[in-house]
């Protein structure tokens, strides 16, 4: 057994520092220490482009950064530039800035098939709002969401659906039905058995794989034969698969549909956009009953719109989203070379668009194991690498991505050393990762 060890001593004493402070230790679930090797959470001191470096000084390459919303690389110049341009001209104000009026303008002409937009703070507000506007339109009580797709929001139509629905009462829940994704048929016999109760479709319109063909034209056909309003949630595929999202790339217009991540990187911006039609229903230009749809005093801070501006634009000028593929492929492509050079590419499978790789890590039966995954995680984090996914940024370059790949297959040597013992165990370290969701801390 290899016994090489890697120790985050100031890290550890950090993470129990948050932990009496903070619940959960972080304030995002998905940062949480249970996601990382047991004493090998690293508290973050700084980044810079794909780097970031710990408190114990340590450096690593990033993926997945901030969650995904660091698309561009951590501190970058001109976003950064145009934050620092608002924030000696103040960053919010009684009534709106010239700021609100020009971000709209900018983010409407990036996604052309939205005519009306409003931004706030996270994806979870916009989503939420999403569904209280159809609900409003509609009349209806009901939510579909699809059930294949791991997160929508913060709120109760959609936590009381998973594991962790504590503190949500079952009224609520029983509101919210799901359906299979790329299943047009399930979809239909879901709507005629709620006949006229369900307000709306929730989903990424892509996720690991591409929509099987047709099938988000079929949705879009289904809504309007059943009366729904259709939703996608564009938090992950926005600016990642186009510019304008996935419904600029694959064509399909949706009724509503909310941005985030990317669109500030990093900082703390995201949007509702839709057809005017419905999202009039949120204004003062209407004569049916009021929606509260969106109303929050942070956000239309300026400095985080000026992020937005400043991240369409880059987009635009550098393209982006051509470099985040190209990056993706030559990352796959290496680490699949990588396991199988060490006899795992049957275990550790690299998977999802080029521009939103993740990485599924497989025993020695091909069954998900959270054991083997800690085993790889443990390995990446003693190399340099900072990977809970190989969700690419373009500050990325290719000794990175090359680096990031001889790490890989250092840690595959490893996993196929559990494979032969049957069990990953002695080279854990301690508790296996946890998911996400579960009942029980």
């Amino acid at each position: 057994m290899d016994t090489e060890e890697f120790f985050l001593p100031r890290s550890r004493a950090a993470n129990e520092r948050l932990h009496a402070l903070v619940p959960g230790g972080a304030h995002t679930y998905a940062k949480g220490d249970d996601q990382y090797p047991e004493n090998l959470a690293p508290v973050i001191s700084h980044g810079r482009g794909a780097h970031v470096w710990d408190v114990d000084g340590n450096r690593y390459i990033e993926y997945g950064s901030g969650l995904r919303s660091v698309s561009l690389g951590h501190a970058h110049p001109r976003v950064n530039e145009a934050v620092r341009r608002e924030l000696d001209r103040g960053t919010n104000f009684v009534r709106p800035s010239m700021m609100e009026l020009e971000a709209a303008e900018r983010f409407l002409a990036t996604v052309p098939t939205a005519e009306m937009v409003k931004f706030t703070k996270n994806g979870s507000d916009a989503t939420t709002a999403a569904v209280r506007l159809a609900r409003a339109v509609t009349g209806r009580s009901r939510v579909a969401i699809c059930g294949d797709h791991p997160f929508f929001s913060v709120d109760d139509w959609f936590i009381g659906t998973t594991p962790m629905s504590a503190g949500i009462p079952t009224a609520t829940t029983e509101l919210t039905v799901a359906f299979p994704y790329g299943d047009l048929t399930a979809t239909e016999e879901l709507l005629t058995r709620y006949q006229d109760e369900i307000a709306c479709l929730i989903l990424e319109p892509a996720g690991h794989a591409e929509p099987p063909p047709g099938y988000l034209a079929g949705l879009r056909e289904l809504a309007d034969r059943h009366g729904c309003v259709l939703i996608f949630d564009e938090m992950i595929t926005g600016f990642r698969w186009s510019e304008a999202g996935a419904q600029g790339l694959y064509g399909v217009v949706p009724d509503l549909s909310t941005f985030g991540k990317a669109l500030g990187n990093g900082f703390a911006v995201s949007a509702l956009a839709g057809r005017r039609e419905l999202m009039e229903r949120g204004g003062l230009r209407h004569s049916g009953d009021r929606v509260f749809l969106l109303s929050t005093t942070h956000g239309a801070e300026t400095h985080s719109l000026a992020a937005a501006m400043a991240v369409q634009a880059t987009y635009a000028e550098e393209g982006i989203t051509a470099r985040l593929h190209a990056l993706g492929e030559r990352l796959a492509a290496g680490v699949r070379e990588a396991a199988a050079g060490m006899g795992v590419a049957d275990h550790v499978l690299v998977r999802g668009r080029a521009s939103n790789l993740v990485f599924a890590t497989l025993d020695e039966n091909g069954r998900p194991s959270q054991p083997y995954r800690t085993l790889f995680l443990r390995r990446l984090l003693a190399g340099g690498v900072l990977a809970p996914s190989f969700v690419v940024s373009s500050a990325l370059d290719d000794a990175d991505i090359d680096q990031t790949t001889d790490v890989v297959a250092q840690a595959c040597a490893v996993y196929r050393k559990a494979l032969d013992a049957a069990d990953p165990t002695p080279w854990l370290g301690g508790r296996p990762v946890k998911p996400v969701f579960r009942r029980l801390a």
